[in-house]
């Protein structure tokens, strides 16, 4: 979690709180608002992290939760300090903006793809993802969904719900890799040029790389950039840093456009578990879990 040489240190980038204090020149927020933010990805400043009673907000990487959801619904769709800048009384660490920042980075910056208010035309084009039982992985789905790409092809994950989140071709993961290929190949006619995993690490990339088209070279993004990968075919590797890349312009208009896209249900959130209060023997417990690999939900901590 890069803090091992850097204790003590305040955990969660996610956060969702009501807003006490607003700067003159950040218009865009008033007291009393409802938001949610991500916080600064750098180890040594605190001052924009979830477990605490008040954080500082940007706004580039904030905003308003619609009226239409609660706040733990809320929480789960989610340095240096701007000038412009907000105090907000935290009262739940989120779980909405890190993955919703990942899975856009990864598919508008990484794969270059073009972002869903260019155009309303559809795009005739084909999209892997690998791991749509993960919260980035649903999210891609929704995402890809409103840049209008046509053929959006999902391994792993619950079928019913990807499909009603926006996948037209959802392949179960439990088939062999060459089973899970052939189907790829046939649902994108071997014509895949971009792709994303959102959960293996070098030795299971394979699978993703195979299934790019063999005429022409195409682009894997990967959410865990860890390891190098030895057989890339000639396809290009290409390492998502969700954490780092959202200050580009393109996720700062994203960020203008999430309150929009959450209020009209075209990102929805995802599943969650809930700690109350910050007590370390509930904390610690759930950081236990995603050690031990038997948390499937992200956490929520309410304050």
């Amino acid at each position: 979690m890069l803090i091992a040489d850097k204790l003590p240190a305040i955990l969660s980038k996610d956060v969702v709180g009501l807003v006490t204090q607003v700067e003159n020149d950040a218009t865009t927020f008033r007291v009393g608002d409802r938001v949610m933010s991500l916080g600064s990805g750098a180890v040594a400043d605190s001052s924009q992290s979830g477990l605490q009673e008040y954080a500082l907000a940007d706004v580039v990487n904030c905003a308003k939760i619609p009226d239409s959801i609660s706040d733990e619904e809320a929480v789960c769709l989610l340095s240096e300090h701007h000038n412009k800048s907000m105090f907000a009384n935290v009262w739940l660490q989120a779980t909405f903006p890190t993955n919703v920042s990942a899975a856009f980075v990864a598919l508008f910056d990484v794969l270059e793809l073009p972002v869903p208010w260019l155009s309303d035309e559809p795009r005739h084009s084909s999209l892997l993802i690998v791991g749509g039982g993960s919260n980035c992985g649903k999210f891609a789905v929704q995402l890809a969904k409103l840049a209008k790409i046509q053929n959006i092809i999902v391994v792993g994950g619950d079928e019913s719900l990807l499909k009603k989140l926006g996948a037209t071709h959802v392949v179960d993961r439990h088939l062999s890799e060459d089973a899970v290929v052939a189907k790829v190949d046939e649902a994108a006619g071997n014509d895949l040029s971009y792709a994303l995993d959102a959960v293996n690490m070098p030795e299971a990339l394979g699978l993703a790389l195979r299934a790019l088209s063999d005429r022409r070279p195409g682009k894997l993004a990967r959410l865990l950039p860890v390891g190098e990968v030895e057989d890339t075919r000639a396809h290009e590797v290409l390492d998502v840093l969700g954490l780092f890349l959202y200050r580009k312009p393109v996720c700062v208009a994203m960020w203008e456009r999430l309150t929009d896209y959450v209020a009209a249900g075209a990102i929805s959130p995802s599943s969650f578990s809930m700690v109350e209060g910050l007590g370390a023997d509930g904390v610690n417990a759930a950081l236990d879990n995603y050690r031990d690999g038997t948390n499937r939900k992200k956490t929520q901590i309410r304050l």
